[in-house]
C-alpha cells in the first residue's frame, strides 16, 4: 500500500519506518530530518535495530492510499489543508488531544479514522529515531462503529505493528485524553520522567486531573471510570520515558495543552480546578517563551 506519514517527527517516523519494510512509505516532515533520511535512510534504534529507506520530503505526494497524520494538534488544520490537495482514500489520526478527527473530516473527503498508540519514540538525531517502548495501535472510525476503511487500515498496520480495530473509538479517545491530562502537563511542569507519578508527590495531581476528565466525559455520555488507575498504570509502564509535553518544554517549543487539559476545561460544565491550573501554568510558560 502507498502510505503517507504527514508529520514525520519521532512517532511518525517510527510508524512509517516500521511500515516501510512492507509498504511504499512517504515521510513528510521537516529539515534536517527528512534530508538525512533521503541521504542515508532512516535508522531505527532502541527496541528495534534496522535501517529502512522510505521516501522523505517536506511536501506530501500527489496521491496516497493511506495518510497517517502525526502532527501536533495545533497543526491539524494546516495538515488538513495540505492533504486537501492529495488524492487520498483514508486518513488515520495518531495524534494527542481531542478534536483532531473532526477537523480532518471537515476538510477532507476521505474516510477519517481515529487512532491511539502506546508506542514510544524519540527523535535522537536527524535520520535516527529511537523506539523507547513497544506498544500497540488501536484504530477505528472517529465517530464509532466499524468500516471497510478501518479493517483495511488495520490489516496494513498489522504487518509491522501490534494493531487492533475497535468500534468504540470515541470512548477510547476520552480514555486517552484522561491519561494524557494526568501525565503530560504534570511531568512537564515538574520536569520529571513518567515514573515519578507512580509514587512521587506529583502522583495525586495526575490522578486528580484524570478524575476531573472522567467527570467531564461522563457529562458527555462516555463512561471511563478506570481512567485514574490507568493513568498510573501507563506512568508505571513508561516509567523511564519523557512525556511528549515534557519534551516540548525541554525543546522550548509549543505544547498541545489546548487539546489536552485545555479541552477538559472547555468541555466542563462544573469547575475542574486541577486541569484549569495546569492549563494556565503551561500557557504562561508558552507565552514567556514567545511560542503562544
Amino acid at each position: 500500500m502507498d502510505v503517507c506519514v504527514f508529520g514525520a517527527g519521532s512517532l511518525g517516523s517510527l510508524v512509517g519506518g516500521l511500515l516501510a519494510e512492507d509498504h511504499d512509505v512517504s515521510l513528510v516532515g521537516r529539515e534536517p530530518h527528512v534530508g538525512a533520511v533521503r541521504e542515508s535512510g532512516l535508522q531505527l534504534t532502541g527496541a528495534f535495530d534496522r535501517r529502512v529507506h522510505p521516501t522523505a520530503s517536506t511536501e506530501p505526494p500527489a496521491a496516497s492510499e493511506l495518510a497517517i497524520v502525526t502532527v501536533k494538534s495545533f497543526d491539524t488544520e494546516a495538515a488538513a489543508r495540505a492533504l486537501d490537495g492529495v488524492s487520498v482514500d483514508t486518513v488515520l489520526s495518531l495524534q494527542n488531544g481531542m478534536g483532531n478527527e473532526e477537523l480532518l473530516a471537515a476538510h477532507l473527503p476521505a474516510a477519517v479514522l481515529a487512532g491511539t498508540t502506546t508506542y514510544g519514540a524519540r527523535l535522537a538525531d536527524p535520520g535516527v529515531v529511537e523506539c523507547t517502548g513497544i506498544g500497540e495501535v488501536t484504530l477505528g472510525p472517529w465517530d464509532g462503529g466499524m468500516s471497510t476503511a478501518a479493517d483495511r487500515t488495520g490489516e496494513t498496520l498489522a504487518a509491522a505493528l501490534s494493531t487492533t480495530v475497535a468500534a468504540d473509538m470515541p470512548r477510547r479517545l476520552w480514555e486517552k485524553l484522561a491519561v494524557n491530562a494526568g501525565i503530560n502537563a504534570v511531568t512537564a511542569l515538574a520536569r520529571v520522567p513518567n515514573g515519578d507519578l507512580v509514587d512521587g508527590p506529583a502522583g495525586e495531581v495526575a490522578r486528580n486531573a484524570a478524575r476531573e476528565t472522567v467527570a467531564v466525559a461522563a457529562s458527555a455520555g462516555v463512561d471511563i471510570p478506570d481512567a485514574p488507575q490507568r493513568t498510573v498504570g501507563v506512568a508505571e509502564a513508561t516509567a523511564a520515558n519523557t512525556s511528549s509535553m515534557h519534551q516540548d518544554l525541554l525543546a522550548g517549543g509549543r505544547t498541545e495543552i489546548d487539546a489536552i487539559n485545555g479541552y477538559v476545561v472547555e468541555q466542563a460544565d462544573s469547575p475542574v480546578p486541577v486541569n484549569a491550573t495546569l492549563t494556565a501554568l503551561v500557557r504562561a510558560w508558552e507565552r514567556d517563551q514567545g511560542v503562544r
